[in-house]
């Protein structure tokens, strides 16, 4: 009887997988079309940033890359994300925290505020920073009566980057932490451990991955970003300029090589981060592995 009732839960199987089966041609089509996709749209462009930076030679290359706006450039760029980022990452484990681990009124809303950067264009969000900061904004006469300078400068730039790049830590660790429960922190507490202890020994060793995860994304997007900071920086040349503003401004005056240069430390920065971003989530399966392991 267990045999006639296998072998017909194995033609059912077999029946099941003939019935989703897509015809070899469909799947080379496909393929096919991820693959022209992928080149056209993703390689081949990235492959033409560093022919067009190379293409007067090594020499303007290295120019292009030493000269003093490329560097004021790349320090306000790096200021911005050092600033930014730490920034964020407080704020999104402390909201991960409060959304995965507890049930409190307005959790939605928090939920929402954290989606908002997602759903606002970065150019609006730019210009509710100008209505704030502003001459003609809310704060804006207080400012200047007491020679406070927010807009047109560094922490405009600081704050712009943070409102765009606030989801990415938060957003990372949410259903992760969701996923693992609240069993482990509750033992801990009633073992004896403290809400820190709790928090560093049990709930940040098994989060790592994830927030190392949520850190990459938040930086590449922190130093990739343009609309908001094109908006609230000025475009003051060697003052203001992060690194895709500096490529705009070589672009629209037509020196192409070093537009092109500059682009390709932006393009190092998404192969590294692609790179890294492989490589902790290679770690982050090993570790749900093992993690399955010792639960069966």
């Amino acid at each position: 009887m267990s045999l006639i009732t296998n072998s017909n839960a194995l033609a059912e199987k077999l029946q099941s997988r003939d019935a989703t089966r897509e015809p070899g041609w469909m799947r080379y089509l496909l393929i096919s079309i991820a693959l022209i996709f992928f080149i056209s749209c993703l390689i081949l462009p990235l492959i033409l940033v560093f022919v067009e930076a190379f293409r007067q030679g090594i020499d303007v290359y290295i120019q292009a890359l030493t000269n003093s706006d490329t560097l004021s450039a790349v320090k306000l760029t790096l200021l911005t994300a050092a600033i930014a980022v730490p920034l964020n990452v407080i704020f999104g484990v402390a909201a991960a925290w409060c959304v995965a681990k507890f049930n409190f009124r307005g959790k939605a809303i928090l939920t929402t505020i954290i989606d908002m950067p997602f759903s606002v264009s970065p150019v609006i969000a730019g210009l509710m920073l100008v209505l704030i900061f502003g001459s003609q904004g809310w704060i804006g006469a207080w400012l200047i009566a007491h020679d406070i300078k927010i807009l047109y400068a560094t922490p405009a730039i600081v704050l712009a980057t943070i409102f765009i790049t606030v989801p990415f830590v938060a957003r990372e660790l949410i259903p992760l932490m969701e996923a693992q429960g609240t069993e482990e922190e509750e033992a801990a507490m009633v073992l004896g451990a403290s809400g820190w202890q709790t928090f560093w020994k049990v709930t940040l060793p098994n989060i790592k991955w994830g927030l190392i995860y949520g850190v990459i994304l938040c930086n590449a997007r922190a130093m990739g970003e343009f609309g908001a900071v094109s908006v609230v920086s000025g475009h003051i040349r060697g003052e203001t300029n992060t690194l895709p503003l500096h490529v705009e401004i070589l672009y629209n005056e037509y020196t192409f090589s070093a537009a092109f240069a500059v682009s390709s430390l932006l393009a190092l920065l998404a192969i590294v981060t692609l790179i890294l971003k492989t490589w902790v989530e290679l770690h982050q399966q090993k570790q749900d592995r093992r993690h399955e392991e010792t639960t069966i």
